[in-house]
């Protein structure tokens, strides 16, 4: 059926027919993808300017990641883990040293890696804490995006993620993001296990905290031995100019943010999409001995989580991470891109402001989050060879692939900036 495909047109009308009516798409049906751009079925060029919400940092297809997937899938795809394989333990060492903790815990999408923490977190608390069974909470923020399971929008402000859904797990309490008073006072509970937090909140139109918001948030929970757990599913793995978000203000490509003022080192770090390259699913859950060994045999698992040709994938997206330097890069063009966007906002009434960090960016339309002018707009940059998506209503969100060039960024900027001036008119 696939072959039979003479049209986007005919693309979108099988999935209307035939898929569960759960994203809507931008109207435009991608064939091809290869580093910073992607072609559609009719064979249009286009810059990718979300990397599929940050997953394919390193550009799409890169011939690193690709090579070591086409290997190792002739070798060994998967075992489960009933057995040992060869390429397990090398990941596992691989990684835990990268990001700097003593294991790891493997899975295979985002909302899973969030599940599993929340999980340890839990068993920690009782464990570990003496909290009393079935009491522990964990603080989160509000306007969170952790993910679609039963759990996680039990805990979503999200109208739409959350209604008829229920009945909601309980054990969260909610406190505004950004907001070190807050935190204090809800970390005055005994029964507080955790603190999970998006150190940016992508999904919310990539809101940025104040720079010493995660190390406030840190020292906090530490006070009061409560884990410390970060989601850097979107924000991790150089997209915001350094290794992990809770480096700060870090450009360094590997262990040494440690050394940062604003270095915030997690309790428990969940990492997802970029750490595959976009190339296959990936996810995982770091932390220190003393955390990790609340969990034992047949407590927590996957028939997919740590498999072989995962494992060989992660380990050359994180190679392709530091040899590309792509933390410097995105940290070096964000500044850019922002710099333009604010010089732009200032002279075009319909862009309020720009934000973000590294090459995780929004811009605020200056329309109400219930009208359709991001959406209009992002429909006229298709038109224009650049693909982006609105967030909640009135902001657009910008993260291209970190392999991005200053020269493809320039372009970038002139087909954003020419595009609006267009739709102003």
């Amino acid at each position: 059926m696939i072959g039979t495909l003479t049209s986007s047109q005919d693309a979108i009308a099988l999935e209307e027919k035939h898929g569960a009516h759960n994203y809507h798409p931008l109207p435009v049906v991608l064939s091809k993808g290869e580093g910073v751009y992607v072609w559609d079925v009719e064979g249009k060029k286009y810059y990718d300017f979300l990397s599929s919400y940050s997953a394919v940092n390193q550009g799409h297809c890169h011939p690193t990641i690709v090579n070591a997937l086409k290997e190792q899938a002739e070798t060994l795809t998967l075992t489960s883990r009933a057995f040992y394989n060869d390429v397990l333990g090398a990941y596992e060492k691989y990684v835990t040293e990268y990001f700097g903790f003593d294991k790891v815990l493997p899975m295979n999408t985002g909302a899973e890696g969030v599940e599993t923490a929340i999980k340890i977190c839990r068993k920690w608390a009782y464990e570990k804490k003496g909290i009393a069974e079935n009491k522990a909470k964990i603080i989160v923020c509000e306007d969170n995006f952790h993910g679609r399971t039963t759990t996680v929008i039990s805990f979503s402000n999200d109208p739409d993620a959350q209604r008829n859904f229920g009945p909601y797990t309980p054990g969260f309490v909610k406190i505004p993001y950004n907001d070190t008073q807050a935190l204090e006072e809800a970390l005055k509970d005994p029964e507080v296990a955790g603190f999970l937090v998006e150190p940016i909140q992508g999904e919310a139109g990539v809101n940025t905290p104040a720079d010493d918001y995660m190390r406030k948030a840190a020292d906090l929970c530490k006070e009061n031995n409560v884990l410390f757990i970060a989601d850097e599913i979107q924000t991790g793995i150089a997209r915001t100019g350094s290794l992990l978000a809770v480096c700060g203000d870090c450009s360094c490509a590997n262990r040494c943010e440690r050394q940062a003022a604003t270095y915030a080192k997690p309790d428990l770090l969940i990492l997802g999409k970029a750490i595959s390259g976009g190339v296959y699913p990936v996810s995982a859950v770091l932390a220190d001995d003393h955390i990790m060994e609340v969990i034992r045999p047949g407590q927590h698992g996957s028939t997919f989580g740590g498999n072989p040709l995962a494992c060989k994938v992660a380990i050359a997206a994180l190679e392709v991470v530091v040899d590309e330097n792509l933390a410097a890069n995105a940290r070096r063009l964000g500044e850019i891109f922002r710099e333009r966007m604010q010089q732009f906002a200032a002279k075009n009434d319909l862009v309020k402001s720009a934000r973000g960090r590294g090459l995780l960016n929004a811009i605020l339309i200056n329309d109400t989050p219930e009208s359709s002018t991001a959406w209009d707009i992002c429909v006229a940059l298709k038109e224009n060879g650049l693909l982006a998506k609105p967030t909640h209503g009135n902001i657009i969100r910008f993260a291209p692939p970190l392999v991005m060039t200053e020269t493809q960024l320039q372009d970038c900027c002139d087909i954003i900036e020419n595009t609006i001036k267009d739709f102003s008119k």
